[in-house]
């Protein structure tokens, strides 16, 4: 019983009160929730890609040309998508 309410000694304005907290405390767990999505669409540099995915900057390039990783420029930088890189690991048979 150590999560449990019981109803009838509460108030309305009470029952009011705790469910408009429990409601702001799981938007509030959305709400980061969502944050931490958005730090996925964070653009990685070439060094920070081949760090993230633990590779060697040729076969990024090699990745790259053959299309299995998407890259986008500026200029001559070029930045990968980390939710990108992440929609193209993929899982391997035993």
């Amino acid at each position: 019983m150590k999560n449990s309410i019981i109803l009838q000694d509460l108030s309305v304005e009470e029952l009011q009160e705790l469910i408009g907290s429990t409601v702001k405390k799981n938007v509030a767990e959305l709400q980061q929730e969502i944050q931490a999505k958005k730090f996925t669409e964070e653009l990685l540099t070439r060094e920070e890609t081949c760090n993230f995915l633990k590779i060697d900057s040729s076969t990024l390039w090699s990745w790259t040309n053959k299309g299995k990783v998407r890259a986008y420029g500026i200029g001559a930088r070029r930045y990968y998508k980390r939710s990108e890189l992440l929609d193209c690991l993929s899982l391997l048979k035993k």
